[in-house]
Parts: C-alpha cells; sequence; structure tokens
C-alpha cells in the first residue's frame, strides 16, 4: 500500500477505535457509526486530511456534531497515522495534519520501486476489453478517431496501472451494407473511368476522393477486363483490392499513432461463425422478436421499459424517451448493424471479459440504452457494458477553425494531423479534456516548443531534473541514499507541497481507471511539473548543508520518476534533454 492510502487507512481506524473508546466511557451512546469519509481538504490550510465521521454520527448518537468530535478526539490517538496534531472546525470536522515522517516516507516508497510507483492491485486481474476507434474501413479515419484512439489507448494503460487485465481491441465493420455500399461506389467510380457519365453514380454512394483513387489504382492494374464481368464478380474483385489496402492503412495509421491493439476483431467472422443468426434465434426463443413487413424486430421498447421500470424510473420519464423497436433481419434477409452489435458484444463476454467499455462518438448516444438493454436480454449484463461518448473534435489554427487540409484540399485526416503535429503532443493534449466535453485542438499549440504547450512543459520538467542531475556530477556530487532525519529537512512549505501531491500518484491512477477518465493522469502530471518548477524556483538544491542538499536531489529524484512513470504508461517520450 502506497504512503497516501496508508495514511488514509490508518486514520479511519484511529476515527473507529476513538468511537469505541468513547462509547465504552459513556461519553457517546450505545450505536454503530455509520460510514464516514477520510479526505482530503480543498485547503490545505484546513488540513492534509479531514473525515466528516462526527456530523455521519450525528443521527445515530442523536447528539450535535460538535459534541460527537469532541468524545473522538478526546479518545483519539494518532500513533502510526503519519500525523501529529488535529483540530476540529465548522460544525465538526476533524482536520488532522501530517508530521515529517510522512514526507520522509513519501520519498522513500517512490525510490524504492521508481517503476512500480503508482502500480496497485485494486482492478484484482478482472479482465476488461477496451474497445476504440473501430472505424468504419471504407474511407480515411478522422479527428473523431484521433481523439478516441489517445483516449482508448491511455485509458487501457490506466486501467492496466491500476491492476485490471485490460485488453484493447478494433472492431472492423468488414461485412453488412455499409461494405455493400462500398462496392457499389467502386464500381461506378472504376465504370466511369471506360464509360464516362453514362454511368450513374449511387446518391447514397460513398462520395471521397479515396474511392476514386482506388479504382483508378485497380483500373491501372486490371485494365478495363472487368467491365464486361457480371456486376457481382466486379464489384468483389473491387473489394477484395480496396478493403486490404484502407485495414492496411488503418493498421498504419494507429501504429503511427503509437497504438498496438491485441486484437483486430472483423466482423466477417461473426458472419462466418453464425453468431448473428444465432442472436436472432435466442431473442425468438425468449419471445423478445416479431414480424412485421417482412423483417424480424426486437421488443426493445419492452425490454427497455422494463429495465428502467426496475431501477425505479417513472412512467412518464420513459414516455419521454420515445423508445422505439428495432428491426434485427431486414425484408432482404441481411441483419441490420444492431444485430451484429449484439452478436459482437456476447462474443466479447463469451470470451471471458467481465466488464466491456465501448468509446463512441457522442452522436451514438441513442444507441446506448438498447444496447445495454439488449444485453440484459440474453442473459449478459447490461451494467457490465459502459459506454464512453466523445464529443466532437474542432481544429483551431490562428483561432481560427480549419476543415480542409492544405496539402490535400479535403477534409483533414488522421495521418493528415500525425504529418503536422508531434505524436506525443496529439496524444497528450487529445488527454487534456474529459471525453464528454467539446475539443478545441490547436494546432499552433500543438507544435510550439515553450510552456504553453502541455506536453512540452511536462517533458521540460523532467529534462529540467535530469540537466541538475548532470550539473552536479559534473561538480563530483553523486546521490545517495539519506537517512530518516535528513528527509525531514524537507520543511520548506514548496517541498512538503510537492511531496504530498507525489504521494497522490497511486489513488490519482485508480481514480481514473474508476471513472473511466485517463485525463486526470494527464493534468495530475502536469500538476506535478508546475510544483516541481515552483520548488526548484524556492529551493536551492546544490549548497549549503549537505544532508538537505542530499534530500532535495531525493525530491527531484522521485518528481523524475513519477513524470517518467506516467509518460512511460501513455507511450510518450520522456527525453533527459531539451
Amino acid at each position: 500500500m502506497d504512503t497516501y492510502s496508508l495514511v488514509v487507512a490508518r486514520l479511519r481506524e484511529a476515527v473507529a477505535a476513538a468511537v469505541n473508546k468513547a462509547v465504552e466511557k459513556g461519553e457517546l451512546p450505545q450505536a454503530e457509526l455509520p460510514d464516514f469519509i477520510i479526505e482530503t481538504p480543498a485547503d490545505n490550510k484546513n488540513g492534509d486530511f479531514a473525515t466528516n465521521a462526527a456530523m455521519a454520527g450525528a443521527k445515530c448518537f442523536r447528539m450535535p456534531p460538535f459534541k460527537i468530535a469532541k468524545a473522538i478526539t478526546d479518545n483519539l490517538d494518532l500513533s502510526g497515522t503519519f500525523c501529529d496534531r488535529f483540530e476540529t472546525a465548522g460544525p465538526g470536522f476533524i482536520n488532522f495534519f501530517l508530521g515529517a515522517d510522512f514526507y520522509a516516507e513519501v520519498i522513500k516508497d517512490i525510490l524504492s520501486d521508481r517503476e512500480g510507483y503508482g502500480s496497485s492491485d485494486f482492478g484484482k486481474g478482472e479482465k476488461v476489453n477496451v474497445e476504440f476507434v473501430s472505424a468504419n474501413p471504407t474511407g480515411p479515419m478522422h479527428m473523431g478517431n484521433a481523439r478516441g484512439g489517445a483516449l482508448g489507448d491511455c485509458l487501457a494503460a490506466v486501467l492496466s496501472k491500476a491492476g485490471y487485465n485490460a485488453y484493447r481491441e478494433f472492431y472492423v465493420n468488414d461485412a453488412g451494407n455499409q461494405i455493400e455500399k462500398f462496392a457499389n461506389s467502386l464500381e461506378a467510380r472504376y465504370l466511369q473511368i471506360y464509360k464516362g457519365d453514362e454511368i450513374v453514380f449511387p446518391e447514397d454512394g460513398y462520395q471521397g476522393a479515396d474511392i476514386t483513387e482506388l479504382a483508378q489504382e485497380f483500373a491501372d492494374i486490371n485494365g478495363d477486363s472487368y467491365v464486361e464481368k457480371d456486376s457481382a464478380e466486379r464489384k468483389k474483385a473491387l473489394v477484395d483490392y480496396a478493403l486490404p489496402k484502407n485495414i492496411k492503412k488503418m493498421q498504419e495509421d494507429m501504429a503511427t499513432y503509437k497504438i498496438t491493439y491485441d486484437k483486430w476483431f472483423f466482423e466477417s467472422e461473426l458472419h462466418k461463425s453464425g453468431k448473428v443468426r444465432e442472436i436472432v434465434d435466442l431473442l425468438t426463443e425468449k419471445g423478445l422478436t416479431y414480424e412485421q413487413d417482412g423483417a424480424v424486430w426486437y421488443k426493445n421498447k419492452q425490454v427497455v421499459t422494463e429495465k428502467l421500470l426496475k431501477e425505479g424510473k417513472s412512467q412518464q420519464y420513459i414516455d419521454n424517451l420515445e423508445l422505439k423497436d428495432d428491426v434485427l433481419i431486414r425484408k432482404n434477409g441481411n441483419p441490420t448493424y444492431f444485430a451484429v452489435d449484439i452478436a459482437y458484444h456476447k462474443n466479447k463476454f463469451d470470451r471471458g471479459f467481465t466488464t466491456l467499455i465501448d468509446i463512441w462518438g457522442a452522436d451514438h448516444h441513442g444507441h446506448v440504452m438498447r444496447m445495454k438493454g439488449a444485453m440484459d436480454a440474453i442473459g449478459c449484463s447490461g451494467d457490465d457494458l459502459t459506454i464512453v461518448l466523445m464529443q466532437l473534435v474542432k481544429l483551431v489554427r490562428g483561432g481560427e477553425i480549419v476543415k480542409m487540409s492544405k496539402r490535400t484540399g479535403k477534409a483533414i485526416q488522421l495521418s493528415d494531423l500525425l504529418e503536422e503535429v508531434p505524436v506525443d503532443s496529439a496524444r497528450f493534449l487529445f488527454n487534456t479534456r474529459e471525453a464528454n466535453t467539446q475539443m478545441d485542438f490547436d494546432l499552433d499549440l500543438a507544435v510550439a516548443q515553450d510552456n504553453q504547450n502541455p506536453v512540452y512543459y511536462v517533458q521540460y520538467a523532467h529534462a529540467r531534473i535530469c540537466s541538475i542531475f548532470k550539473a552536479l556530477a559534473a561538480d563530483g556530487i553523486t546521490p545517495r541514499k539519506c537517512t530518516d532525519s535528513e528527509l525531514k529537512l524537507l520543511t520548506a512549505p514548496e517541498e512538503k507541497e510537492l511531496i504530498s501531491l507525489l504521494s497522490l500518484y497511486t489513488s490519482e491512477v485508480i481514480s481514473a481507471a474508476k471513472a473511466y477518465d485517463p485525463t486526470r493522469v494527464t493534468r495530475y502530471v502536469t500538476s506535478v511539473a508546475t510544483l516541481f518548477h515552483k520548488f526548484y524556483n524556492a529551493c536551492r538544491v546544490k549548497g549549503g548543508d549537505e544532508g538537505l542538499m542530499q534530500a532535495r536531489m531525493a525530491l527531484c529524484d522521485c518528481t523524475r520518476a513519477v513524470i517518467k512513470n506516467v509518460l512511460t504508461m501513455f507511450n510518450i517520450n520522456c527525453p533527459d534533454s531539451m
């Protein structure tokens, strides 16, 4: 257990013991204290830790909180808690103040395992599937994929750090209606090369220049040999040529983005295995389908309504949702995307994952409730499926929104972004705002090599620490292990503030994992860099008392270790010099 968590645990034990002692002495009535919290106050003037135990016990003890707080503090023993004093405040808060032992212990804790610091077994090895990006392979990847890629990859990293067995997955829609549309679009562009405007392009076809380019490449290889062939044969040949190229490009873009997936799952696998049909049959056996107008429908309205009623939602709330049933099998016998999606999520549960996390664009918000309901309907748990909805990204340059690539004159793609912006900047900046907030991605900021660029700012803090050690080494000064008494010399406000923040790393990782929000850790490491610069400007490392110098070197080393730990976890470079 890290030092911060140890303090929380020991303070909880000390408060509970004080309550029991007060009850035994008759200072509090016989009752069981409800759950209470030990927290870090927003303002450290109110202590390093605080508890609401007195307020939590007001009802069961039938006493004013301030009297309960007095009974607790009269019997409170802080031995072993790393706190050396307390005080009561307001209606009954008890505030605790850390002693010098705490700050020394944090330094020792970090230096004992630099690379492992921040890791925990919180997740108990639970198998978690994180599916993200999953871009349609019929065209290039876009800005939403850039944001989703950074968020998904870093979320998986945070989960792993927090003790989960996190698995990265990319779902490739290589079958179904979008592939048929892809084939029709390619066919039309191919035939137009030889027959011109007499070939009408499909109204719902893919209009992108990439379709024209792929058709031309196919024609360059095969000439007009497919012009007179059967349409089905022609479309198959076009898709067989173009789809692998698109998928390979997606894989290359993800590799450039420093994302490695554990599995690229192909939708076609579900169709070949018969799992989509099995899902429809399963829902039919449960009485949750019906036929209408030649199609097979799923009773989504019934399933979701029953689920919401069990959760205590009112009928008026449910009516306002305007729930509708969904088609599973179209009139032509082809399954819908929804049917395939149910089969895919069941497949993930069948592979042993106990928690599924999907990162979707916010435009899919209407799909969340019905997918969670469908999981319940097929015997899985909708509660074990979490959807992280991601808002839109706007690219900004010079304060103006950018929609087109200067290089290509087309909509900016992921590959365009990664050619212009360093990958480290993209991964870091996309992780500075929660997924559920809209984001302006500042292209000027992303390429700036100054402290306004958050990733540069954090990397510079690491490089600055490395330069401190290089300068000390040039003067013949090398770090050594400090004694506890030397570490207790770190008493300046800037030193204590920095050490306190370093002590929070493990809990920040756990909180980020629980909230499925890796941006918490990005903001955390930025704060570490800020407090380091504040410490460095206020406290001279070299010179003066040798013991204090060594202690400050140890603090620098700890800060360097935490920064490197975070950047390495997020697959961002951590330079020794800049």
